[in-house]
């Protein structure tokens, strides 16, 4: 975990993943942390860079002593895609954290790739149910309170998990007593029916939620559904209001599914030009791009945006590979080629992807099986050059 101020608060937050991955940002319910996603993680990070971070007063984050709105928290959330230098990103959020992806649909849609919002609603609730919570909480505290609230989070098979419940009890009492009745009040005041009206076009937009919901139930995200034009929506049986705890690999595999560009749309559309340089700066890095594109002329612009469009959108830009592997089969077929122009320009960009150099030192070594010892003993010449290895550490 990592920390960061902001307008003069700390804000606990965590970047995982290559830095040439996909970034894909994670919103956590309220009263919970950023741990919500920990049983998901693993299978994002396959293929994704992954953000995740605790809400005012919640996990490692400071209290807040402003009024929450969701202007400021998506404000917050920017601040932190800047510290990534991703200009796009995926995202994924569950109650709160789908109000606040509501929020970037209307205001921030630009920014946005696949968007999963779940168990959310355009309103959470009612206003007076809210705002009472509230002044309980700051009336009694939520150390008091926590052994009422954590279950309502959990199904009915679920609660039998008595450990589960009990430590996200423990974690819903460590929560700051004001950031909580705070953020409770803002919630009573969400009401992003007449906003989504007029929002931008998103395509890649999807729903899920749980059978057992008791904060914000099947009919509540019916209703948003309706109100965003009836994106794919599914209700998982037996779940809660948090699925990425109770049923993380469901979680995950939808994940997979819906992040990843349609190859189906992809087949019959392509591509776009923009699309492709996205992925390109992202692997590349957005000077060597520049440079590519300033040094252009009218002999290889159109050579440029058709690497541009196929290379970089379609073929990196697919996530049935990672960049990673990508990364390692392109390095290995460069050196086994000996083109040594594009072979330099991956070395140094392969720390972005996640390439160890035990993965780059196994490639070259089946280089030299397949391709050959001479091929290979070149390709590592290239590597030391760019610094790969540690003289010191070697034998």
């Amino acid at each position: 975990m990592a920390f960061i101020q902001f307008q003069g608060r700390t804000i606990a937050w965590r970047l995982l993943g290559p830095e040439a991955a996909p970034l894909v940002v994670l919103a956590h319910p309220l009263g919970m942390s950023q741990s919500v996603w920990d049983d998901v993680l693993p299978t994002l990070l396959r293929r994704y860079r992954v953000l995740t971070w605790d809400l005012p007063g919640h996990g490692g984050s400071a209290p807040t002593t402003d009024t929450p709105t969701l202007e400021a928290l998506a404000e917050e959330l920017l601040a932190l895609v800047a510290e990534t230098g991703a200009e796009r990103f995926h995202f994924v959020g569950t109650s709160i954290g789908g109000a606040l992806g509501q929020h970037l649909l209307v205001h921030h849609a630009e920014r946005l790739g696949a968007v999963m919002l779940t168990n959310t609603g355009a309103t959470i609730g009612t206003p007076e149910n809210w705002h009472d919570r509230a002044t309980r909480v700051r009336s009694e505290g939520l150390a008091t309170m926590a052994g009422e609230l954590a279950p309502r989070w959990f199904s009915t098979a679920t609660k039998n998990n008595t450990a589960l419940v009990e430590g996200w009890r423990a974690q819903l009492a460590r929560t700051d007593d004001e950031s909580y009745a705070r953020l409770c009040d803002m919630l009573a005041s969400v009401d992003m029916r007449e906003a989504l009206k007029g929002r931008p076009e998103h395509d890649d937009l999807y729903l899920l939620g749980g059978s057992d919901d008791l904060s914000t139930p099947p009919e509540t995200l019916r209703a948003l559904a309706e109100a965003l034009g009836e994106p794919p929506l599914e209700i998982v049986d037996e779940v809660g209001h948090v699925p990425s705890v109770e049923q993380p690999e469901l979680v995950a595999q939808r994940l997979m599914t819906w992040l990843a560009p349609r190859r189906d749309h992809v087949g019959l559309h392509g591509i776009s030009f923009d699309e492709g340089l996205e992925t390109r700066r992202r692997v590349l890095g957005a000077e060597h791009v520049e440079r590519a594109s300033q040094n252009a002329t009218t002999l290889d612009s159109p050579f440029q945006q058709m690497i541009t469009r196929f290379a970089w959108g379609e073929l990196w830009g697919s996530q049935e590979l990672s960049v990673t592997e990508r990364s390692l089969i392109t390095l290995a077929i460069l050196a086994s080629l000996g083109r040594d122009g594009e072979l330099v320009l991956h070395l140094k960009t392969a720390h972005r992807t996640g390439v160890t150099e035990a993965e780059l030192r196994q490639v070259l070594m089946h280089v030299a099986t397949y391709a050959g010892v001479p091929a290979a003993n070149h390709a590592f010449g290239l590597a030391k050059q760019h610094g790969w290895g540690d003289q010191k550490a070697a034998p």
